[in-house]
């Protein structure tokens, strides 16, 4: 019961261009992503989404290529004023992962953990700068590209939700 307080009370960012892929969570309280990255990765940061990108320096290994366990952090911009941070569940191919993540849905699925929404690298330099997420209502990606800072790697091991 604690846990689903402090999910709910915690800060994240949400950004309204994407909607629950293969299946959202609906809980009883709404979750953030900042929360819900921190305990799905196991990598112990704390603030806005935004801010994990420098709060991991000198704790955690970053870098701009993905791998399972690892956190996407989203920068501020736009309709991001929290940033987001997301977490790495497959690498499908050099420029495209699967994430979970949660408070990404406007409306109604708003504050629901989605799993396996697809990511692009839509950055020039194929360097996970720029990326695009899912958008199923047209069945492709979301035209909004929204600047990365990249990824903070911690274990490996995803922890369950």
């Amino acid at each position: 019961m604690l846990l689903a307080l402090l999910l709910a009370l915690a800060g994240c960012g949400g950004g309204d261009p994407a909607g629950p892929v293969l299946g959202a969570v609906a809980l009883r309280e709404p979750v953030s992503c900042v929360p819900y990255a921190r305990a799905r990765s196991g990598i112990d940061l704390r603030g806005d989404a935004w801010e994990w990108w420098d709060a991991a320096a000198g704790r955690y290994s970053r870098g701009r290529a993905p791998r399972p366990g690892s956190v996407l952090v989203l920068k501020r911009a736009g309709r991001l004023r929290d940033g987001h941070l997301s977490v790495v569940t497959r690498v499908v191919s050099p420029r495209e992962i699967r994430v979970d993540h949660a408070n990404w849905a406007s409306g109604g699925g708003k504050g629901r953990i989605t799993r396996d929404q697809p990511v692009w690298d839509a950055s020039p330099g194929n360097d996970w700068s720029q990326v695009r997420v899912w958008y199923p209502p047209s069945a492709g990606y979301g035209v909004t590209t929204y600047p990365a800072a990249g990824f903070v790697h911690g274990s490996a091991v995803l922890a369950g939700w």
